[in-house]
């Protein structure tokens, strides 16, 4: 019995799609699809990251509509699996598989050291991003340069009016276009909300994570923001995963704002699809967000604004005074200036953004 190992369907330790589905043969088969390039990608984390790097995929499908892609990522079950062939956690498992494989294109986009030992462990025609040279990270080629440098010099990170995926596309040789984030948003799973059909959801996603607690606004200004949303007959509610829940409960309780809970990912990201427009700081909640097309009032205060694509859905509110913590986790002043981003000007935002 023959089989063609170089189809996009091939996948040897067990029977292809087309021939479950349909009992197809490889000899005879209608649906054979030659694969055209194997692709790698490597980007292990922060999740928001890994989600903002998927509009590799669209394009390089639209150069390569028969491309078969891997994805190397610490975080798998973000990534959509109707795009992306193989997706697989970092392991010793995933490593002998990419390293014993001839690839046509492998892409490193983390500096982690284990991200770029295993880009330069890997054979590929063409390779991009960050390698692993003198024991320390290094771009692959003159390409990478330009993100490599912004990421260890201040002067330069602040200079920088590129965002991350004109920057992620740069380095791998090609020019952005807006190509929209990848993200599933779970419809198929019958998660069911008790939302009013007849009122504006608004998102409020409370939380940033303990990497950059100088992105956090305070459980006061959350208050007053979900009040003035209901006073204005919008229909706020609560976001955030298990370490926002006493925040959430706490903002609750003190504006009567809605709060479902907490939940696992693929149910948190159908509530952020229940929503019109989501107010959030710098975080994952953000990633998502954009994923799913939502619009969305962006805070910042630590990071280039430069950095971020809204894609036309919404705007970034920032202090009124610049910030002195530039991709810092604590305050150096004691108290953080996103505390001098009122509840006004965030309600301004998004009622502009609404319009």
């Amino acid at each position: 019995m023959r089989h063609k190992s170089d189809c996009i369907h091939f996948l040897g330790h067990i029977p292809c799609k087309p021939h479950k589905h349909h009992g197809y043969h490889c000899e005879n088969c209608p649906v054979y699809a030659p694969i055209e390039k194997r692709i790698l990608i490597i980007k292990l984390g922060a999740m928001g990251d890994v989600i903002r790097t998927t509009p590799l995929i669209t394009r390089y499908k639209s150069l390569y509509p028969n491309a078969k892609f891997t994805w190397i990522t610490l975080f798998p079950d973000i990534l959509p699996k109707n795009e992306i062939h193989e997706i697989y956690k970092l392991g010793i498992e995933a490593a002998l598989y990419v390293q014993n494989t001839d690839w046509d294109i492998a892409i490193n986009l983390d500096k982690e050291k284990e991200a770029c030992a295993l880009l330069k462990s890997v054979t590929a025609a063409e390779k991009y991003g960050y390698t692993l040279i003198d024991g320390a990270p290094q771009p692959v080629n003159k390409l990478a340069e330009h993100k490599f440098n912004t990421g260890l010099f201040d002067d330069l990170s602040k200079a920088n009016t590129k965002n991350y995926c004109t920057e992620i596309f740069e380095l791998c040789g090609m020019e952005y276009d807006s190509e929209p984030y990848l993200l599933d948003n779970h419809s198929d799973k019958g998660f069911e909300w008790d939302l009013p059909k007849d009122k504006t959801i608004i998102g409020l996603n409370t939380g940033c994570g303990d990497r950059w607690t100088t992105r956090l606004w305070s459980i006061e200004k959350w208050v007053e923001l979900a009040t003035a949303l209901k006073e204005k007959g919008y229909h706020p509610i609560l976001l955030g995963g298990s370490q926002e829940h006493e925040r959430n409960q706490y903002i609750q309780k003190g504006s009567g704002a809605e709060y479902f809970g907490n939940f696992p990912l693929d149910q948190f990201i159908n509530l952020i699809d229940q929503c019109d427009l989501v107010v959030t700081q710098v975080t994952m909640g953000m990633h998502l967000t954009l994923g799913l097309g939502k619009k969305i009032v962006l805070m910042n205060n630590i990071f280039n604004p430069h950095e971020f694509d809204l894609f036309g859905k919404g705007e970034i509110v920032q202090p009124t005074k610049e910030c002195q913590c530039f991709y810092l986790g604590k305050c150096k002043l004691g108290t953080s200036c996103m505390e001098d981003i009122s509840a006004q000007m965030v309600l301004d935002a998004v009622e502009r953004t609404l319009n």
